[in-house]
């Protein structure tokens, strides 16, 4: 009596444990598969942020770690020059030692019609404040490959120079604190003033305090529609702050990526981190379509917008498209009168 009393006190709470289990284990299912949903979604959202990037991203025309692709052998995309070498880190063009100068190029020309650059760089060295350079150039120019005297690539090249400029050689003109970021549009006649600073064929710049800073250092450069955007992130805020903004500039298909550097009597670390290119969809009107050029040297139209910043800028390059006019009317003069005869 006692026993079938007990067992029958025991089978509510047997049901009870075995319901509540079961409530506990469909709480625990559903709360499962709730976070398995969230993480998917998250992970799906990421993805996709990823994916947009990657679309953009232009692999063929980047360098960033770990540096693959950057070579002597003949599946390299990128060449190393001079005193260029690569560490995990970072491309050195060239050490904190005189006298030198390093370079990598891309072996790939540049064919996309709009686009932006991003680089990431480090300058370092020893030296105190104004006993330190030279400083390092990123271009996009018809030849590579070329030592020389600006920031160790040719002088009178044809193309797009961004330079960072550690040292003042200018000492007499105070118009400008350095390291000072610059940009210049050669034309394959235009010299690069190196005793003056390149003022002389400056097109926009500023002030980029990126010489043993704390900071990791950025610049960006966006082509599109004509217009040339430079901006650069050295504070440490992440976020970019306009440095120069030109329009009417006209930039040939098919130049050349590449970074180069050069010290002298005075030294520093050129450190190259990242070079990452990105094609811009940029939607156009017909017209603008209808309207677009092949251009074949590189030049600005409007100059009337630097006339307030130098007005040599004008004069030289006036009289350089003046010389390359001439060029081309002896040319083909010189066919003519020989078709004709």
């Amino acid at each position: 009596m006692v026993s079938s009393v007990a067992k029958s006190n025991l089978a509510p709470l047997r049901s009870f444990c075995f319901l509540n289990s079961v409530f506990h284990f469909r709480n625990l299912r559903e709360l499962t598969w709730l976070l398995i949903t969230i993480c998917y979604l998250t992970s799906q959202s990421l993805a996709d942020d990823g994916d947009f990037m990657e679309e953009f991203l232009k692999r063929e025309y980047s360098l960033v770690k770990p540096y693959r692709g950057l070579g002597f052998s003949s599946s390299s995309q990128w060449d190393l020059m001079g005193t260029a070498m690569v560490t995990p880190d970072h491309v050195r063009l060239t050490p904190d030692l005189q006298s030198r100068q390093g370079a990598v190029w891309s072996r790939i020309p540049l064919l996309l019609q709009d686009w932006e650059l991003r680089v990431q760089f480090k300058v370092h060295g020893q030296g105190k404040k104004n006993l330190n350079g030279d400083g390092l150039a990123i271009w996009l120019t018809r030849d590579r490959m070329k030592n020389g005297p600006v920031f160790g690539n040719m002088n009178h090249f044809s193309g797009l120079g961004i330079f960072v400029d550690t040292y003042p050689n200018d000492d007499k003109t105070h118009d400008r604190t350095f390291p000072y970021i610059s940009v210049m549009l050669g034309n394959g006649t235009l010299s690069y003033d190196h005793d003056r600073d390149g003022r002389s064929t400056e097109l926009g710049g500023c002030t980029a305090m990126a010489r043993n800073s704390v900071y990791d250092n950025f610049f960006l450069v966006r082509y599109s529609k004509n217009q040339l955007t430079l901006m650069v992130d050295v504070d440490g805020k992440q976020e970019w702050r306009e440095c120069a903004d030109i329009t009417g500039v006209r930039l040939p298909t098919g130049y050349f990526l590449g970074a180069s550097s050069a010290t002298g009597d005075l030294s520093d670390n050129h450190d190259i981190i990242s070079m990452k290119l990105y094609e811009l969809t940029v939607e156009r009107t017909p017209q603008e379509a209808e309207e677009g050029e092949v251009v074949t040297i590189p030049r600005v139209d409007n100059m009337e917008q630097f006339q307030g910043k130098c007005s040599t800028i004008i004069i030289n390059l006036k009289s350089s498209f003046s010389a390359l006019h001439r060029i081309g009317t002896i040319t083909q003069g010189g066919v003519a009168a020989s078709v004709k005869s």
